[in-house]
């Protein structure tokens, strides 16, 4: 008890400020108050939403503001730095798009319906939506030793059957960034394999190292930029 008593007039004493040395010290520590509170920021999901809030001028903005792509899926509006070196995020831009497990294994009927629901249509997603639908169970097999290249038997008609060779590598087109902007190509190794349990299995792996990212970023600037190009107090980066 005598030893809080102490700490409570200690601390009703007012802070002493030093000087020594050229150093300015204090023997109490001290909290700024601050009188510039800063915006929630609003969440979006489409580009079309962040362009319409800018042209509708509904909030009072700096003179200077950032539009950043931060990622093929991300954008954020904010501003200038303050007086404190702070910057206040008005907007968040989170794409909403659908979730493909790359890399994993998928059962016959679940990839046909991520294919044909998660990316757009190209050549060679209905070369593997043909091949993949038409695949007998039980038959991949390994053909060569390279990790890349199989076969399977495959059905050629009613009643007629063929040998075929995996196609790879593939171009494909999942919906990956914002539906403003183009999806981006990039290339995929396909691969087959034969289960117990639940018979076929497909999957597809990322082979463009992360390329597409950086396309979509482009895009999304450059669409950006032309929807702003009367807003020059807006800087779009990425």
């Amino acid at each position: 008890m005598i030893k809080k008593a102490l700490e409570y007039i200690v601390g009703m004493k007012a802070p002493e400020v030093l000087e020594i040395n050229g150093e300015t010290y204090c023997d109490k520590e001290l909290e700024r108050i601050c009188h510039n509170p800063k915006a929630q920021a609003i969440e979006m999901t489409t580009l079309t939403s962040l362009v319409e809030y800018i042209k509708a001028r509904i909030d009072t903005m700096d003179d200077k503001m950032i539009v950043h792509v931060k990622g093929p899926d991300c954008v954020y509006l904010y501003s200038m730095l303050d007086l404190d070196r702070v910057r206040e995020y008005l907007v968040e831009v989170h794409a909403q798009v659908p979730e493909f497990r790359y890399g994993r294994y998928l059962d016959h009927e679940s990839f046909l319906i991520a294919l044909q629901s998660q990316f757009m249509s190209n050549d060679d997603r209905e070369l593997l939506l043909k091949f993949a639908g038409t695949v007998e169970n039980g038959s991949v097999t390994q053909y060569g030793d390279d990790g890349v290249t199989q076969k399977a038997t495959i059905r050629t008609g009613i009643a007629s059957k063929g040998e075929a060779v995996v196609p790879n590598p593939v171009k494909l087109r999942p919906f990956r960034t914002f539906v403003e902007v183009a999806q981006p190509e990039s290339s995929f190794i396909f691969r087959m394999r034969q289960d117990e349990r639940s018979g076929v299995e497909c999957a597809i792996f990322e082979a463009d190292g992360g390329a597409w990212r950086n396309v979509a970023m482009s895009s999304i600037k450059e669409y950006l930029q032309y929807e702003l190009a009367e807003f020059p107090q807006f800087t779009v980066i990425s």
